[in-house]
């Protein structure tokens, strides 16, 4: 017999071991998604699918003063019973059906887990249901993940269920904070949450607040003293707004992770909350101007962990899309592109910083920029071309890289809206003929800051450790840049001048789109990458908009509160640096008649070695009012002089500009022989252009050439016709016939040049 009933219960409970695996208790509780800062604090929160407010309170939230509390009032022996009290069944049967009424409930917390995963009228059956359902959960989980459960479904009026989400909503601070008294309060609700909630029965709550108090006094569960604390603790509990920081970034995660409780970003809450502030105020000034936005990204550099992150001044404005994510919007960066474009010079060797470019009217097949302010510099060094953000050296430049090497560049870096571009883009993308992101910028600059090695950005603590890295440029030519950043003139010194030994230090770079529609600056230190746009997400444009003077005052008030008095620390010049004696001129190894000799700072075996030619050594007069070839040099009577050796667009700079130069004398006119064998060279327009002319209206076309430092005028042929003769820096316009034409330049020595063009009407 014995045999017998021990086999049956081992069957039985096979049976039920069976039938929990097949058929597990079913907890699909939606919860809502909490975005959470580095350190734990909530940033936002959004309701669940049916709009509810169930925030997921993890264990560490539930301090042992709220287990306490909870388990005297609802369910003493909870870490006893194996989901239901017998004891409390029978005595609430006996009594309820005594007394005709219930007077008693049994329910443990087991058991209203139960209840409120699955709701059921109160009727005999549904309560045998709910035992078998209490005693499958108990199996199922362990005690305290049921205690949480109960801790995270619990009803506390209206739409708000779980002690996480009645802590932030009614009292404004997590579990951890609450006091007894507001223990207490969130305990009591679910007694009867339609009358005893803030919202609808504040004096009814504090009665039924106090009168628990004053039981767990007579139960001896706290002491009198702090009983008594809590009694005199006035009732703050009202319904409160939801945490709605960081909006932008909390709503993009969240579509990323839509079924994901709880998010722990890498952002600071003291950093972030600082950030909106900061843009807000700064909004509110310059908002005069039309200017309705901005947005901010500010990036760890060692970690590359995003640690503030503001999509625009106002997420609720609907005036310029204040939803729209500005730190992901496609802009035109201006010229922001140009310090990752002087890098890859320096790691291709073409230049180094004291390389000397011309800064003058240049045309690149038709393509005419002109710098910001519309002068131009004339022979400038490479570190001056990038600190003042002259567009015609940049433009250059990347003629020299090559537009190719740019974009795998910017590709590697994870530019992808370039990516897609890629086959229409020209050579106006160095000064913002292309489309990026502020993300994508602030990533790039953290690239200097990191000694030229790439990462990705970590918004998620847990995927902080997994980004690759990548040698995006070398660690010389983030240095050489990054010094070239810093030497910029900083627009906060002048007013701050007696406070500049605590303010940060930072290398930083502005840029300004095409018809004034983005503002950019972005700037980093060793510890800190920030970037900052400001304009109209509409694309407005506005006259007063420029990266200088309206985004960079935001990018320093910004870093010099994030970063105020910290470290001094700075980037060391890397060893593979060196010092090489270099022509003032030009920036190449110093040659013959090379006279200011500096020291410049190259990578060895990849900086370009060059003998300088900047000047040329020609034999003149005493009177240097002729000069001589070895052709007709004469005997005696002549002097060896050394003249700068121009290239002819800089020659022609400074006769338009009415510059004077050092010029050879005239060559002696009873040589005979051709003092130079360079033809002129026809810069405009470019051989085999075509070039669309209006029916009615006939659009003149600009010739200009560039020719040696001895010719004195040229002669403009058209289709061998003599169109006019001026000198050589003048330009001369006419309008070309349809069809194929013939352009000829001949100078004063009798060397001619030759292209061919192509008109078309439409």
């Amino acid at each position: 017999m014995k045999i017998r009933l021990m086999l049956l219960v081992l069957i039985l409970i096979t049976i039920v071991m069976i039938y929990d695996y097949t058929f597990p208790y079913p907890v699909n509780t939606s919860y809502s998604t909490q975005i959470k800062d580095r350190n734990g604090v909530l940033l936002h929160a959004f309701l669940t699918s049916d709009d509810i407010w169930r925030m997921y309170a993890e264990l560490d939230e539930i301090t042992p003063l709220l287990r306490k509390t909870i388990l005297f009032k609802e369910d003493k022996y909870f870490y006893y019973h194996p989901g239901i009290n017998p004891v409390a069944i029978a005595r609430a049967l006996l009594l309820n059906t005594t007394r005709g009424k219930k007077v008693s409930g049994a329910s443990t917390i087991t058991m209203q887990v139960v209840r409120m995963l699955e709701p059921r009228p109160r009727t005999y059956k549904n309560k045998l249901i709910e035992i078998w359902n209490a005693l499958r959960l108990e199996r199922q989980f362990s005690k305290n993940e049921i205690l949480q459960l109960y801790y995270n479904l619990i009803p506390l009026g209206g739409n708000v269920e779980g002690i996480k989400s009645g802590s932030i909503l009614y009292f404004g601070k997590p579990p951890q904070l609450l006091s007894l008294a507001e223990i207490t309060t969130l305990t009591v609700i679910p007694n009867n949450p339609r009358f005893l909630n803030p919202r609808t029965g504040g004096d009814r709550l504090l009665a039924e607040r106090n009168r628990w108090l004053i039981y767990f006094k007579e139960k001896g569960l706290f002491t009198p003293q702090v009983i008594d604390d809590a009694l005199n603790e006035p009732l703050t509990a009202i319904r409160r707004e939801a945490p709605k920081a960081a909006p932008h970034l909390s709503v993009r995660l969240k579509r990323q992770t839509p079924d994901k409780a709880i998010v722990k970003t890498t952002l600071s809450q003291t950093i972030q909350q600082q950030t909106e502030t900061l843009v807000s105020n700064y909004m509110n000034r310059i908002r005069t101007f039309n200017i309705q936005n901005a947005a901010v990204l500010i990036v760890n550099n060692e970690t590359m962990e995003v640690e503030g992150y503001v999509g625009s001044a106002n997420f609720n404005n609907p005036v310029d899309g204040g939803q729209v994510d500005g730190v992901r919007a496609i802009r035109s960066p201006g010229s922001t592109l140009k310090p990752f474009l002087y890098a890859l010079a320096f790691d291709k060797g073409i230049v180094i910083p004291q390389t000397v470019i011309n800064d003058v009217p240049s045309n690149f097949d038709g393509y005419e920029p002109e710098n910001f302010d519309r002068k131009f510099n004339g022979p400038v060094t490479v570190a001056f071309a990038l600190s003042h953000s002259l567009n015609i050296p940049a433009v250059k430049l990347l003629q020299k890289v090559e537009m190719k090497g740019m974009v795998e560049g910017l590709k590697k870096a994870g530019f992808r809206t370039i990516e897609k571009q890629e086959q229409d883009l020209g050579l106006s993308l160095i000064l913002g003929g292309c489309g990026t992101t502020l993300e994508e910028l602030t990533r790039l600059y953290a690239t200097f800051a990191r000694g030229g090695n790439f990462a990705s950005l970590n918004y998620l603590t847990d995927r902080s450790s997994s980004a690759a890295e990548s040698e995006l440029i070398s660690e010389e030519a983030a240095f050489l840049t990054t010094r070239i950043l810093a030497e910029a003139n900083r627009p906060d010194l002048p007013n701050h001048f007696d406070h500049t030994f605590r303010l940060p230090k930072i290398a930083w770079k502005t840029g300004t789109s095409y018809g004034k529609r983005d503002a950019w600056s972005i700037g980093y230190n060793k510890k800190y990458t920030v970037g900052v746009w400001v304009g109209n997400f509409s694309g407005t444009g506005v006259p007063e908009l420029s990266g200088a003077n309206i985004a960079t005052p935001l990018l320093f008030d910004i870093f010099n509160t994030i970063d105020y008095n910290a470290s001094s620390s700075w980037f060391t010049p890397p060893s593979g640096l060196e010092l090489r004696k270099v022509c003032a001129h030009t920036g190449d190894v110093p040659g013959e008649g090379c006279e200011e000799i500096i020291n410049g700072e190259v990578i060895p075996g990849v900086s370009i070695f060059k003998r300088c030619e900047h000047s040329k050594p020609v034999f003149v007069n005493e009177e240097l009012t002729v000069s001589y070839c070895g052709y007709c040099l004469p005997p005696s009577g002549t002097v060896r002089k050394h003249f700068p050796n121009f290239e002819p667009e800089l020659i022609a700079f400074y006769n338009y500009s009415k510059i004077p130069f050092p010029k050879i004398p005239p060559h002696n006119p009873n040589c005979s022989r051709i003092f130079e064998n360079r033809p002129p060279q026809i810069v405009n327009p470019r051989e085999g252009a075509e070039i669309f002319i209006q029916k009615e209206h006939a659009s003149e076309i600009q010739l200009l050439c560039h020719t040696s430092p001895d010719v004195h005028h040229v002669t403009w042929l058209v289709n061998d016709r003599i169109l006019q003769k001026a000198p050589p820096s003048q330009p001369v316009f006419f309008k070309p016939p349809i069809g194929v034409v013939k352009i000829s330049c001949a100078d004063d020595k009798g060397r001619n040049t030759d292209i061919v063009i192509f008109t078309k009407q439409f």
